[in-house]
Formats: structure tokens, sequence, C-alpha cells
């Protein structure tokens, strides 16, 4: 019989396997890893760890057990260093039709030289992997890497008057290419791993993945999971598991792993708890954005064009979503825009987390301030 639940169920769910609960002690421990932590210019990698772990951990940036490079969708992502093999053969596109359809930028123009989706990111990363032998500027490796490829793989910058190999393939094939990202530089600068996986020859598919964003963010589709990957669901259709278990969520047909119906369904949200969660934290990963944010107000106020603000999660339930800017010599002001009233007990929860991300931050004082979103 098929499991039905709500998207409270749900949520509570997703928030307890992501580790929102504060259960882990240290970075390592967290499920999160096994999909990676995605990081932006805010620093929402040590953000995400923050909401997640107890104060004095240590700093995952910094630690060699973990890397920062660009993986799913050519974003900035940290990872477990030792699953970085693994993660490069399963990423690997399993056809010409997933790599077309993670470059949805260079699609037309490839299909017009007749460019295939897997020798693109074969010559796109074999180009990498010769340039990036030492540290060095995104900039400059972009120069070098668009001087190695045929001119149907780079395209006329207006702004910079100059030619540019794509920026799609350019970052979906740093993985691949063996080249990661320094932590805290700017200009962004790459380096050669110290431990190169070699150029996958093929994929060894992403059916690992698609379970683990299954379990992280389930019960989901297979368009979700194919989201997640950049990809499409017809692309990911071959590479969907079949032992999965079948969950209806507010009339939709999902999956989840089996291991994972019984988390599920005994599955409840601690009501007091209140988490600061950065811009594209794991838990604003999940493709069903309408199941997160039911309202499509907030849900354009969490999820912008540009620039994303963080948000503040009370139980399972996104309420209020939250900006940091620097105020003084070594203070912090976090400004929280609440979509309804807040109670007192959530405001003290709200200034709780916002020492920690002062902390982060490297602040000694920290300022709450609230306005109308």
């Amino acid at each position: 019989m098929t499991l039905r639940v709500d998207r409270r169920q749900v949520l509570a769910y997703r928030a307890a396997v992501q580790g929102l609960g504060r259960d882990a002690s240290a970075p390592a421990e967290l499920e999160v890893f096994d999909l990676g932590v995605q990081d932006t210019n805010v620093g929402s990698a040590r953000l995400a760890l923050a909401a997640r772990l107890e104060p004095g951990h240590e700093d995952a940036m910094t630690d060699p057990a973990f890397t920062l490079l660009w993986s799913f969708r050519g974003a900035p992502h940290l990872h477990r260093t030792r699953d970085l093999t693994a993660l490069a053969s399963a990423l690997w596109p399993i056809s010409d039709a997933d790599a077309l359809a993670r470059l949805p930028g260079e699609r037309g123009p490839f299909k017009a030289a007749g460019v295939k989706g897997l020798e693109a990111f074969a010559a796109g990363a074999a180009a990498m992997r010769a340039v990036v032998t030492r540290s060095m500027t995104k900039g400059d490796v972009s120069g070098a890497v668009t001087a190695r490829l045929p001119a149907a793989y780079a395209y006329d910058c207006r702004s910079c008057q100059a030619t540019h190999v794509y920026t799609g393939l350019f970052q979906q094939v740093g993985l691949f290419a063996g080249a990661r990202l320094l932590p805290d530089h700017a200009p962004t600068t790459l380096a050669p791993l110290d431990d190169q996986p070699p150029l996958p020859p093929q994929s060894t598919g992403p059916g690992d993945l698609i379970r683990a964003y299954l379990r992280l963010h389930g019960p989901a589709t297979l368009a979700d999971a194919a989201s997640y990957l950049g990809s499409s669901a017809a692309a990911m259709r071959p590479a969907f598991p079949d032992d999965l278990e079948s969950v209806q969520v507010e009339g939709r047909k999902t999956w989840i792993p089996e291991e994972q119906v019984e988390p599920l369904r005994q599955a409840s949200a601690s009501a007091d708890r209140v988490r600061l969660l950065p811009p594209s934290d794991p838990y604003l990963q999940a493709r069903d954005r309408d199941l997160l944010v039911g309202d499509k107000a907030e849900r354009k106020a969490v999820w912008r064009i540009l620039g994303n603000p963080g948000v503040i999660l009370v139980g399972s339930e996104i309420v209020a979503v939250w900006r940091a800017r620097a105020a003084g010599k070594a203070g912090v002001e976090v400004t929280v825009q609440p979509f309804d009233g807040v109670a007192t007990a959530v405001r003290t929860g709200i200034d709780a987390e916002a020492d920690r991300v002062a902390a982060v931050r490297g602040a000694n004082d920290v300022r709450v301030r609230y306005e109308q979103a």
C-alpha cells in the first residue's frame, strides 16, 4: 500500500536527515556531504555547517578531509576528499543527450558546430587538466583553456571585448579536470588536486547520486533529481533506480529509498528549533520549491533572480528571510524580514543564531533588526 504523507511530514523528515537537529558532532558525520555543500561569495558552506553543528568544530573549508571545487551544475561545492574519484565517475554524463542537457547555453552553438555533448565535456576537461598545474586565477585559466580549444567552444564577450570558453562547460568540467578551488581567495583561484582522479572514460552511472538526492530531499520525483544534477528527466530516466518506494505527497507521486520509509513515517519537527540558513543551504536545494514554501510571494522573496537571501527556519518551516552586512570595524548587522509576526521565543532563537553567524564572519558584535518583507 502506498504511503501518503503531507508536506509537514516531508519537511520534518528533510530537516532531520539533513542534520538540522544538530545531532552530529563533526562535519564528517553530516549526511549532506553525500551531495556536498554548496558555497557562495557570502560563505554559505561555513554558515550551513554552523547551522548543523555546535561551536568548536574543525573548519571544513581548510580541513584536507574536504575539498572545494566545481561539481553539480558547475557550482562550487565542498565535498569529502575521499569521495572525489567516485563522484567524478558518477557525475560524468551518461550520454550525449545528458551532456547537452547540462549545457543549455551551449547546446545551440554546439549542435550548429557539430560538437557532441560527451565530446565537449572530454575536450574541456582535458584542456583544463593540462592548464591547471599550479595555482592560477580563474581568468588566467579561462584564457589558457580557451586557447587550447577549437573556436566552436568559445564566444565573444561584449563586456570585456575578449573571447572566452563557454562558462557553463568551463565550470562543469572542473571536477573531471582534477582542479579545486582555493577557499577564501579573491579573485577565484584554482589549483590541481593533490590526488587527481583519472579523466572518466565513461560514466559509472548517477544511480547513487539520485539515491542520495531522494534520501536528502525526498520523497521526490525523477524530474526533481534530474534537475539537481543539471540534466533532464528524459536523459536521466535510464539511470533512475527501480527499487524505490513510491509515496504520495499532497497528491503527487514521488519516490524515496526503501530504508527511508520508516524515518519518513516517524519524522516530527521540533517546534522550538530556530536556524538561520544561508543562501544555497542544502535545505533550499530541493527542486520542489512550492512544497518548501507554499505562498508564491514568499517563494519570490526566497529565490530571487540575483542575490538570494538566507532563510529562517522554525521547526521545518521557512518563516522569514535574512541578510547580514558588516557594521563598524568588527560587527555585523542581521536584517530579518518575517513573512508574518515573530513570537518572542522565536526572536530569542534568532538572536542566538545570529551570534553564530557573527562568529563565522569573524565579528565580535551582532545586531538584529526587523523590517517588513
